[in-house]
């Protein structure tokens, strides 16, 4: 018998430094599964070198059905689910496109708002992250918005020179 279930997102504890492999893992058994990564300059005794480092040390996300639950630990390096309460927390679609869209288009990670205030809820109404809806959790400035991140405890800040925002309905 067929179950019709959804996928959600879950982040997922790695063993340090095995973010890569984690995901090249979970490629090759068909799970999908989103790293975030940004590309900084690393400096070495005689070079500097472009390498991609995640966004969120030791952190990889998985979308799958709660049925697939112990699946994830098939893959070597993966530790443990972030959780709440002993299950398995999952993470809004909206949270992953929000950081998703972020470091696809190279945004310096800040946002910042006009007029905002702490606890409001707001959708950005333009640029790269237009119809993202965020929680403001800090103002900085005239455009910088702290965007929460749910059940892993990051903040995601986007500096949005150019968005514009409106209060959520």
């Amino acid at each position: 018998m067929e179950k019709n279930q959804s996928n959600n997102w879950y982040a997922l504890y790695t063993k340090s430094r095995a973010e890569k492999k984690v995901l090249e893992q979970f490629n090759q058994m068909g799970i999908q599964a989103y790293l975030p990564l940004k590309r900084t300059l690393r400096q070495w005794s005689d070079r500097k070198k472009w390498v991609e480092t995640p966004v969120i040390n030791s952190y990889i996300f998985v979308n799958i059905p709660e049925d697939d639950y112990r699946r994830v630990f098939e893959a070597h390096g993966v530790v443990a689910y972030v959780s709440n309460k002993g299950k398995a927390a999952a993470i809004p679609d909206h949270e992953i496109e929000a950081m998703r869209r972020a470091i696809e288009n190279h945004l310096e990670f800040n946002m910042e708002a006009n007029r905002l205030k702490k606890g409001q809820v707001v959708t950005v109404t333009s640029g790269p992250l237009e119809g993202i809806k965020g929680e403001v959790l800090e103002v900085q400035g005239n455009k910088k918005l702290h965007l929460q991140i749910s059940h892993i405890g990051y903040t995601l800040v986007v500096d949005l020179a150019d968005a514009t925002f409106k209060k959520a309905d």
